[in-house]
This record gives C-alpha cells, structure tokens and sequence, in this order.
C-alpha cells in the first residue's frame, strides 16, 4: 500500500478509473485492502491506498488526502463516529463506498459481512456440543459489526434455550483492551465452557487470558471467533470473504460513478464457516 503524498500524483498507465481506499492497517484489513486492489486492477481500475487509524481525525484526513491526489471516488472503512466524514465526501459529491462496518444511514452504498445469523450459527454450534456457558468478548463500542454480533449471541443462547447472563459478556474499552474483558468472563463461577469471540484481533489477548488460567483451548475452553483467524491452532471461526467484500465494493463504486443518481444499496455477504477442534469437536 502507498500512503497518499503532497505531490501530483503521476498517473502512468491507462486506467478506467483511479480508486482512493482508506483501510485501517489490521491483519484482517490488510487482507481486504489487498483484495480490493486485486478488484480494481480486474475492473481496469487502479487503486491509491491511505492508511488511516480508527479514529475520525485520521480517516478525515486520509480522505481528504487521497481527494487532493485527484480519485475519482473512495472505498472507506469507517471509524465508529466518522458520520462526519461520510457526509463532507457525499456533500463534495464523492462517489463513496463504505466496507464493513455499516453506517446507520441510507444515502451511501455499503458492503460487509452477516454478522447476526453467523453468529447466531456459532452459538448453536457450540450449545449443540453440550455447552450451557457460553460467554462473549466483543471489540470497543460505536462499531456495528460488534453490535450486531453480540445481538447475534444473544439471539443464539435463545435459539439454544440458554439464558442471557450480562456477566458472561465483555467488551473491550475505547483502548482495545480485550485482555481486561476477556479476564472478567473468565474470572466467573461456575466458569464459561465455551467463548465467541467477536473479532480475531481480540484472540492473543483472550488466549493469553485463557493460558494465566490454565484453560486448554478446544478442552478446558472451546472457541470460536469471527474474522481471519491465523493461530496454531487453527480457530474455528465464520470467515469474511475480502474477495467477495473488495469485488461487490468495486462494483457498486463503478455503478455510482456510471449513474451518479442510482440508489444507494447495502449488500451483506455471508461468511465462511471453518470448522476446527478449538470448538472441542474432535473433527
């Protein structure tokens, strides 16, 4: 990736169109933010990439940035808040295309992944191996994956005749620390037997929890996780597909760029179920 520069950008090969992108340096955002450079590149497109953090004042920046080098539209990651930041790209009449985390708004294409059945799916899965305290950890408030996913826990412990209990879920704070929440989950009696963890950068912190107790995870603690999960041993975890995400927000930006006026669409697509031993199955 290439962060955006002072200089006039110099434009050397042919292209449709040129694509900014503002993806937080995350594993699993790396992964999506190479995905849709391989989109663009496949649409006769080319990509120019700003690295912004999740905070409002760095994607307003980076967005701001990437304008200035002459895109002719954005693929935006948004931070929790960054409404502020959407409405000055439509208000400048940028064509824009919000990934992942869906904004509360209906003027605006986006793209992201289910996050309510699939995790509604992974707490069946593990009720269905016996377990009767599964506990949560998700990321920091103001993100709507995190909210819809723990919307999803809790519709799966009712689907799975299981109470909710408001001690067996944790959040991480506004600083990320999933080690703190995880901690206090973990810390309850009678002890969870199972944990959906609700993003994969959460996992050393939960792991690490789980090793200062002595729980051996897919024995002592079955886990299941959302996003890219690559540990040893592999997670099992409802998977995004980046291709899918990167393709479907190529396509809707090129739609807006061809008919400025079409309307807005929000596409959700499923995840990839990968199934391993850390949920305590045996296959």
């Amino acid at each position: 990736m290439s962060a955006p520069s002072d200089a006039p950008p110099l434009w050397d090969t042919p292209v449709a169109y040129r694509l900014g992108v503002a993806i937080a340096p995350c594993a699993g955002d790396t992964e999506l933010a190479d995905a849709v450079d391989e989109a663009a590149r496949a649409a006769g497109c080319a990509a120019t990439f700003a690295e912004a953090t999740s905070t409002v004042a760095a994607e307003l920046a980076a967005v701001r940035a990437l304008r200035a080098q002459g895109v002719d539209g954005v693929i935006l990651l948004p931070a929790p808040g960054s409404d502020t930041v959407i409405t000055e790209l439509l208000r400048l009449g940028t064509p824009t295309v919000l990934v992942e985390h869906i904004a509360t708004r209906d003027d605006v294409d986006q793209v992201a992944t289910e996050n309510v059945q699939s995790t509604i799916a992974l707490v069946e899965h593990l009720a269905s191996l016996g377990h009767r305290r599964i506990a949560f950890v998700g990321g920091p408030a103001g993100y709507s994956a995190t909210d819809e996913r723990a919307l999803g826990y809790r519709l799966g412990l009712g689907r799975a005749g299981l109470p909710w209990e408001g001690r067996l879920v944790g959040f991480a704070g506004a600083g990320g620390d999933a080690g703190a929440a995880a901690e206090r989950v973990l810390a309850q009696w009678p002890e969870p037997s199972a944990l959906v963890v609700a993003d994969s950068s959460l996992l050393p912190a939960v792991r690490h929890q789980a090793w200062r107790r002595g729980l051996r995870i897919g024995e002592g603690l079955a886990l299941a996780c959302h996003g890219h999960c690559p540990a040893t041993p592999p997670i099992t975890a409802m998977t995004p597909s980046a291709d899918g995400i990167a393709r479907t927000a190529v396509r809707l930006l090129l739609a807006r760029l061809g008919d400025p006026g079409r309307r807005p669409e929000t596409v959700r697509l499923p995840p990839r179920f990968d199934h391993h031993r850390t949920c305590g199955c045996l296959s």
